[in-house]
Parts: structure tokens; C-alpha cells; sequence
């Protein structure tokens, strides 16, 4: 007797098992994520399976984990049988049951913190409740204080106590020939935040974060890499807007080059950060901080057209989402940086980097050759410091010259 589940997925018996009256939702769940009738097929043959397999075992949905889907891969389905995906699939069945209430979350075995990994959890509290930074700085701060506590103490207990401007020192000196100059500085910048919350705890009395050397910055050192105008325009032009993922691709690379937004800018943006009426973008920057940019026609359309074209049906309230299945919003601002990367591949254009940043100094190296000053660039880019808009001074050479004493003795 054959079984029909979600209207389009055949099974030669009926479904039995405690997960049954599950199936038909997952099944619902895997065609909304865009999953193809063959891999939702394969996915519901294998759950129907897997829910047999249960029965047998008299396991019930409440006692689910994940150490039944190794029991059954193991067991049941046999090296011979097992298909490639078929972990997968059982982790996100594992997953749905959880998020819809029917399986009890898998309780996380109790591990014992080592010495550094709790100082490095408090740590990484402070960061949050106190200094409210960013995750991404939390992420950079963490490692370098786990390193600087284990080069210290290996695993053995904290002495905190004594601490000293030497170990600070040596230290720095081991590590940042090692780094890239920016990887360096951020290191002596966590260094410095971490001693200061020693001190605040009491764990330190002296300043300890006055010893952490300074690494040579040369903030002004280098001309910002950005792409050429006429690259821009190929690389624009050599989508194919008639597709969902030409559509997608343009609008990003719109907001890159239009309104100098950040890769992470474009994938966490949100359907509700878009204003119509008003013609405007609600972005989300650094340090949480919003900031209402104008929606230009340009930028505006191509929105739309992908919205209405080429964006995948979705619960999901990330504007950009991702083609394939699970169709859902981006995880990761690299994701942005692989679409630069990709689609400067295809279109064969040449530029000064793979990344997605290189737009950002594209648009303010263009508004300083229309006239803009470094006030009205640092505004629409959202610096936070004067200093950080600078750095374009140095692109305006004809600005410069006048600035430029003459050379003792006449000129050169």
C-alpha cells in the first residue's frame, strides 16, 4: 500500500513509528527551504526509515538524540546503505523536531572550563554587559588573551597577582613579528583591554596596560585600493539580470559601489530596513549604531526588481537570501566578499582586490574628485573618526601640492 506525503513524495508502505505524524511537516519544511522533489524524496524516505527504526527500539520522541541517528547509521542502515547526505539529513530532521517543540533539546555534557578558558570567559562577559562591543570584536579580543594567558600560565592555575610589565612585554615581542601589522596592533589593543579589566576586578594594582609596547600603525601609509570606475561598469554590466541570481548580485554590488556599505551591511540587511515611502536605508554599522541613508533610483530599482523577481519565497526578513536550499539569509559578511570575488572572475575584470571593501573606496575616491570634502565622505561612510576619512586626503594629489614647502635652493 502506497503512501503520498506532502503531495508529491511516494513511499511504497506506510509510515510507522513515532515519528509519523512528523513527517508530513518536514516534508512541508524541506519544500519550502527550495529543496528539489529529489532530495526532499530522499529526505522523507530516509526519516520514514529512521522513524521504523525507532519504533523497533521503542524509543519515543521525547528521548530522541543524536545518539540514536549514530546507532542507526551504524546499525541499521549499514556501510552499504548509507548514502552521501544521510547524516545530514538526520541532524536536520534531529533539528526541525527541536525547533517545533515535538524533541527535547540535547543536554550538553558538563565539561570543566580549564584555568584560562574561565578567565577568558569572564573576560569575554565584560566585553558584552560592560564595553557592549561588537561579537566581531569579542571574536578578534578573545584568542590573543587565551594566548597571552596560556603562554603565562600553560594549564595550571592563574596567578594574576603577579603579572608583571616583563611578561607583557616579552610576550608582544615573541607574537607581533609573527602577525600582519593590523593583526598586530589589534593584539596590543586586546592586551591593553584585557589589563585594564584585571585592574577593574582587583586582580592588579599596577597599570599594566601602560607596558604593552606600541606597534608602528603608519595609518597614512598606503593609498586605499580601490576599483576603477570603468571596472565598476563592467562589472555591473556583465550580470544577468534576467536571472534570480544575476538579480541578487546586482542589487549587492549596487550597495557597494552606491552607497559605500559594508559587506556585513548587505547581508544582515533587513526587508524592514527599507523605507519607500521615504526613500530611505536604515543601516545597521559598526557598534550596532543606525544610520538613515537616501535610497537612490538606481539602487531603489534594483531592490525592488529583485524582490519581485528573483528573491526566493521565504520567512525570512534578510532581504538577500541565498538560492539553494536552505534557502535563508547569509550567515557570514563573506558571503558578500564571494560574490565580489566570483563575479569579477566571470566578467574577467581586473582589480586592485577580491573584496568587497574596495567599493567603499571607490565611492569616497569619487566624491573627492566631484568636490566632496573629507567631512561630507566621512559622513556618508559613517566613520566615526575624522582620522579614518584622512587616509583619502593622500588620493587628492593636486590638493596636496600647494601644501608642499619648496625645495631649499630652488625647485627639483
Amino acid at each position: 500500500m502506497k503512501c503520498i506525503v506532502d503531495g508529491d513524495v511516494v513511499l511504497s508502505r506506510p509510515l510507522e513509528g513515532p515519528l509519523s505524524s512528523q513527517i508530513a511537516p518536514f516534508a512541508a519544511w524541506a519544500r519550502e527551504q527550495g529543496y528539489a522533489l529529489r532530495s526532499r524524496c530522499q529526505q522523507v524516505r530516509l526519516a520514514a526509515g529512521f522513524s521504523r527504526w525507532l519504533g523497533e527500539q521503542a524509543a519515543s520522541v521525547g528521548d530522541l538524540s543524536a545518539e540514536h541517528v549514530s546507532q542507526y547509521l551504524r546499525l541499521h542502515a549499514g556501510p552499504s546503505q548509507l548514502r552521501r547526505g544521510d547524516a545530514a539529513i538526520l541532524r536536520r530532521l534531529v533539528e526541525f523536531l527541536r525547533r517545533e517543540g515535538v524533541a527535547a533539546a540535547e543536554k550538553a555534557a558538563p565539561c570543566r572550563l580549564t584555568p584560562v578558558e574561565q578567565e577568558t570567559e569572564r573576560f569575554t562577559t565584560y566585553l558584552r554587559s560592560e564595553r557592549a562591543l561588537s561579537e566581531a570584536t569579542v571574536a578578534n579580543y578573545v584568542p590573543f588573551v587565551r594566548s597571552f594567558l596560556r603562554d603565562r600560565f600553560g594549564n595550571g592555575q592563574l596567578r594574576l597577582s603577579e603579572l608583571s610589565g616583563a611578561d607583557v612585554v616579552r610576550f608582544v615581542q615573541r607574537q607581533a613579528p609573527r602577525l600582519h601589522r593590523k593583526r598586530a596592533k589589534l593584539l596590543t589593543t586586546a592586551l591593553r583591554s584585557f589589563l585594564h579589566f584585571l585592574r577593574y576586578r582587583g586582580e592588579i594594582h599596577s597599570d599594566l596596560a601602560v607596558a604593552v609596547p606600541c606597534v608602528a600603525d603608519w595609518s597614512m601609509g598606503s593609498i586605499p585600493r580601490a576599483i576603477a570606475p570603468d571596472a565598476v561598469r563592467r562589472l555591473l554590466g556583465s550580470l544577468d539580470r534576467s536571472t534570480p541570481l544575476g538579480l541578487r548580485n546586482y542589487a549587492v554590488l549596487l550597495l557597494l559601489a552606491r552607497l559605500g556599505l559594508r559587506a556585513a551591511e548587505v547581508a544582515f540587511l533587513e526587508l524592514d530596513d527599507i523605507d519607500w515611502a521615504a526613500g530611505q536605508l536604515s543601516v545597521r554599522g559598526k557598534g550596532g549604531e543606525r544610520t538613515a541613508l537616501p535610497l537612490s533610483v538606481e539602487v531603489g530599482e534594483a531592490i525592488a526588481a529583485y524582490l519581485q523577481h528573483g528573491r526566493p519565497p521565504s520567512s525570512s526578513r534578510r532581504v538577500f537570501l541565498r538560492l539553494r536550499a536552505p534557502i535563508r539569509g547569509f550567515l557570514e559578511p563573506t558571503a558578500i566578499a564571494g560574490i565580489v570575488r566570483l563575479t569579477l572572475a566571470r566578467a574577467q575584470v581586473t582589480a586592485p582586490s577580491k573584496g568587497a571593501h574596495q567599493f567603499r573606496h571607490a565611492l569616497a575616491v569619487q566624491m573627492l574628485h566631484s568636490g566632496a570634502s573629507l567631512a561630507e565622505i566621512g559622513e556618508l561612510l559613517r566613520h566615526r573618526s575624522p582620522q579614518t576619512t584622512t587616509i583619502y586626503a593622500k588620493v587628492d594629489l593636486g590638493a596636496l601640492r600647494p601644501l608642499a614647502l619648496p625645495w631649499p635652493g630652488g625647485a627639483r
